[in-house]
């Protein structure tokens, strides 16, 4: 395992947070184990381990950028590591609300409604 893999399944262990990369490990096959490795060393071990922003920004634009994308399942998981990182739920609500000028409306109204999911799952709204 290269140094840079080593470090991005630090850092995922840490935005993730341990039981996600422990189900993750578990759950690695011969099939999609290329693409976590991709992940782990590129992902995380290079682009995350940069010193040029904090993790909590870092989550910010990942939540931005996964709308815009319409990808619902990885903003389950980056409302969480937004979370991990010290967002709080009025950030996490700004982000996404600025999204709806530029993402559009339905991806927005996604996102919202993952987001708050998670945040109930997690104890932050009634």
């Amino acid at each position: 395992m290269s140094e840079r893999q080593e470090a991005g399944r630090q850092i995922m262990r840490e935005v993730l947070n341990k039981e996600y990369f422990e189900r993750r490990e578990a759950s690695t096959n011969d099939f999609n184990a290329p693409i976590r490795k991709f992940s782990e060393e590129n992902c995380f071990g290079e682009i995350w381990a940069r010193p040029g922003l904090e993790r909590k920004t870092r989550s910010m634009l990942c939540l931005a950028m996964l709308t815009a994308l319409n990808r619902p399942h990885e903003i389950r998981i980056h409302v969480n590591t937004a979370l991990n990182n010290g967002c709080t739920v009025e950030e996490i609500q700004e982000v996404l609300y600025q999204t709806v000028a530029y993402c559009g409306l339905p991806a927005c109204i996604d996102s919202f409604r993952i987001a708050e999911e998670v945040l109930k799952e997690r104890g932050l709204l009634t």
